[in-house]
């Protein structure tokens, strides 16, 4: 009994012991927290816990892979490897203040400065909440007298391996064309002597800018994002991926505007067909066939040419007999240039030359031209440029004065434009003359109604 009572007490007094030391040690940690917490900076302690959870990771085990990205597919054959500048474009929009080294600058002719990431300092990227960690590393066993060739290291833990080959590279990929789409210079192709001259298509035209009904715009914007997504659909049917649109109406009414605000809309060149400079269908299919895809091909003023006109001779095939003739190339003729060979680059086989491509005819005549030319599957869409409207002058009287909302004299513009046929290149001549807003304002009232008087005059 005594021997048991001893052992029970030897107990007890261990376990108040081992109380009072935790009790000491819970104590001494909350007095310790404290005073770290008053005494040292938070910044210093984020970075002390940085270095702990840096070290304590080089102790437990390693589950993370990863991915090389070379700057070139095939060293030998100097093939670029288009991931590789997808990554390059994609890094530095992740880039953060937090970021501490990175390479500037700007290339010539280019309007906007470049960022890279540099290659001592790593980039954290999160997709679908999900860490990624990319380094630019530059290859080492390459010969000195060459030029340097870098590759990028894709770090990420092992189980998201699937995910990383089928959404997480696609979706870098998929904002690099996006960018490389929003920043793309837009060029407009002149032909001169069988050439395409370029130049950088500086036509500031927007959407926005247009002095167009709201609703006109909104239907060819909504006909134009339905063509280029599209593609699989112009597939399947087994039709090449092109649009028509024909733009008519009288002179000054915007038509050359508007092929500028679609270029920018959409990111597509430009190139400008004068018939007159074209021989011979050979010489037709030869220039068309050196235009590239995502493209915009306009022939102004097609009714000036004598061949687009309508047909009235005996002799003069109908549209079912032109619309197989054109189809077959070796029936078109090449010595000279003939409405069968524009039909047959428009939807035979010549027109499965070129992808994601538009074709703009502009015209102030409409009835000159031959109706098989204007026919669905030719000119999909016809787009009637008319005179000034009042929705249309309120873009106007932005563009030009910066009026916003309302204006005192605008009830009495909107009267006069319905009466008389004024076109958008007129009313804008005359807001640009005068610098004050209302007093240019006035001066067009006063200009409206003298052509309003005159009108009067003449009926």
């Amino acid at each position: 009994m005594g021997l048991y009572t001893q052992s029970l007490f030897s107990s007890f007094r261990s376990a108040s012991t081992w109380f009072e030391v935790y009790a000491a040690f819970s104590t001494f940690m909350m007095l310790l927290r404290a005073a770290i917490n008053d005494l040292i900076p938070h910044q210093f302690r984020s970075f002390i816990v940085s270095k702990l959870e840096a070290f304590l990771s080089k102790y437990q085990p390693n589950n993370h892979v990863s991915l090389k990205i070379n700057q070139f597919w095939d060293k030998d054959a100097g093939d670029r490897n288009e991931l590789f500048d997808a990554v390059q474009d994609y890094l530095p929009t992740r880039i953060t203040h937090t970021y501490k080294s990175l390479k500037v600058g700007k290339l010539p002719f280019q309007k906007h400065l470049e960022l890279e990431v540099d290659e001592s300092e790593e980039v954290v990227d999160q997709f679908e909440g999900t860490k990624f960690t990319w380094k630019l590393h530059e290859d080492s066993n390459e010969e000195s007298n060459k030029q340097k060739k870098y590759s990028f290291e894709l770090t990420f833990n092992e189980k998201h391996r699937e995910g990383v080959l089928d959404r997480y590279i696609p979706h870098v990929l998929k904002t690099y064309e996006a960018m490389k789409a929003e920043r793309r210079i837009i060029n407009i192709y002149s032909r001169m002597d069988g050439y395409w001259s370029e130049s950088e298509l500086s036509h500031p035209a927007t959407f926005d800018s247009l002095a167009l009904s709201p609703q006109l715009k909104k239907d060819i914007m909504d006909d134009l994002d339905r063509f280029l997504r599209r593609k699989q659909l112009y597939k399947k049917v087994g039709k090449p991926w092109k649009r028509g649109y024909l733009l008519y109406g009288p002179p000054g009414t915007g038509k050359s505007s508007l092929i500028a605000a679609m270029a920018n809309y959409l990111k597509f060149d430009i190139y400008d067909l004068e018939l007159t400079s074209v021989y011979s269908n050979s010489d037709l299919m030869r220039s068309m066939k050196e235009a590239s895809n995502r493209s915009i091909v306009v022939i102004e003023d097609i009714d000036c040419n004598q061949e687009v006109h309508p047909r009235s001779t005996p002799n003069s095939l109908s549209d079912d007999q032109d619309s197989d003739s054109v189809n077959v190339g070796a029936k078109v003729q090449s010595k000279k240039f003939t409405l069968s060979g524009l039909l047959n680059y428009m939807d035979g086989l010549w027109s499965s030359g070129g992808e994601e491509r538009i074709i703009i005819l502009t015209t102030n005549h409409k009835e000159k031209i031959d109706p098989a030319l204007l026919r669905p599957g030719r000119m999909d869409m016809h787009i009637h440029l008319s005179f000034l409207e009042t929705k249309a002058f309120r873009v106007l009287a932005s563009n030009y004065l910066g009026i916003e909302g309302d204006h005192p004299l605008f009830q009495q513009i909107d009267d006069l434009l319905d009466k008389i046929q004024v076109t958008p290149a007129v009313v804008a001549e005359q807001l640009m003359r005068i610098e004050d807003p209302c007093a240019a304002l006035e001066a067009l009232v006063t200009f409206l109604k003298e052509m309003d008087k005159d009108c009067n005059s003449e009926s």
